[in-house]
């Protein structure tokens, strides 16, 4: 059939030559125009680039040894956790000054990354500058995330395999809240956001969570023992007060119910009850969410000095600042906090 539909559309052609010219220069130029739209409208960071370290920059140079990292290695051990629940392969800047820092700081801990996006089985890790950085970290595992054998076990299972779940407008953000509880009751261990600078040792942190502000825990940061109860309360509150339509409901509100109701507390504050710390403010989230511009303000070496002196980690609330430029090299808070802790990806930045 299709010689003879050929040779009819020939047929037509001949027979409407303006018409079909003209339809055929509206078409190409139609498709080059869309061809053209996306491409420029595709976010460059989306896409991040495919190349690793350059050749001449080898892991020594990148990576102290454990000696050099100030205040000598640490006698830690246990996990470090951080996820990503997306598709995304491309770490950006801050994701991989996260781990960086992570790793930096626990030299003796086994710094594992697990990736949604991430090809199961041997297959290589995709080429990118980040994966080949962070390679350089003998402590740092990068591997892919499998959520059903995660969830398996748990009350979150269930929650999990209901088929219209992805169709919920937060299901990214809850799909992370979901796991890092999982995460904490299964292994045990810390959890980091993937926006999360570490200054310092977390380890002595045991069975802690911080406080937000004046009303609100946080997850972002998570250190349990493994089983422990206040982690099985909050799978189970996960499941019974599910709403993912509502935004932090299964993520800050869970943990801060589930706190109050551990404490048998009317507010939120600082304070260790029946072996559960929730740390002051300053500990993982000295700068507030709603001053998250003055990670972008100048500071002197004394203010920085000042601001960070009770402080473990500096939460950077990504999800309000990504979109703001940075300047490096330069004395904003948060380029003074890339080159001293994740000095590797700084330097990839400055190179960029």
């Amino acid at each position: 059939r299709m010689p003879s539909c050929l040779l009819k559309l020939t047929r037509v052609v001949q027979s409407h030559k303006p018409w079909a010219l003209f339809i055929l220069i509206f078409v190409f130029v139609s498709f080059a125009y869309i061809k053209l739209y996306w491409g420029i409208g595709e976010d460059p960071k989306s896409r991040g680039p495919t190349y690793g370290l350059s050749a001449e920059i080898s892991c020594a140079h990148y990576v102290p040894s454990p000696l050099d990292i100030a205040g000598g290695p640490s006698p830690s051990t246990g996990k470090v956790f951080f996820v990503e629940t997306s598709e995304q392969t491309s770490p950006s800047y801050l994701f991989s000054c996260s781990v960086e820092s992570a790793a930096r700081t626990h030299p003796t801990s086994r710094v594992l990354v697990l990736m949604k996006g991430l090809a199961k089985g041997n297959a290589s890790l995709p080429k990118h500058w980040a994966f080949s950085l962070l390679s350089c970290f003998s402590n740092v595992e990068i591997r892919p995330l499998d959520l059903t054998e995660l969830f398996s076990g748990t009350p979150l299972k269930r929650w999990y395999l209901w088929p219209l779940r992805h169709w919920e407008p937060h299901f990214l953000p809850v799909l992370s809240d979901a796991c890092r509880i999982v995460l904490m009751w299964k292994f045990g261990g810390i959890y980091l956001d993937t926006d999360f600078i570490v200054l310092k040792n977390l380890q002595n942190l045991t069975n802690a969570l911080g406080i937000q502000d004046d009303v609100k825990l946080n997850g972002a940061f998570l250190s349990f023992k493994a089983k422990h109860k206040f982690m099985e309360l909050c799978m189970q509150d996960f499941v019974q007060n599910y709403n993912g339509w509502v935004w932090g409901r299964q993520g800050p509100d869970l943990l801060t119910r589930v706190f109050k109701k551990w404490c048998s507390l009317r507010t939120i504050k600082s304070m260790s009850c029946k072996g559960v710390s929730a740390l002051a403010p300053e500990v993982v989230y000295p700068i507030p969410w709603q001053n998250w511009k003055k990670l972008f303000e100048a500071v002197s070496a004394l203010e920085l000095h000042k601001l960070l002196r009770n402080t473990y980690a500096v939460h950077i609330w990504n999800k309000l600042s990504h979109r703001t430029k940075l300047e490096i090299p330069s004395q904003a808070l948060l380029a003074q906090l890339y080159s001293q802790f994740c000095p590797a990806t700084y330097a990839k930045m400055k190179q960029d």
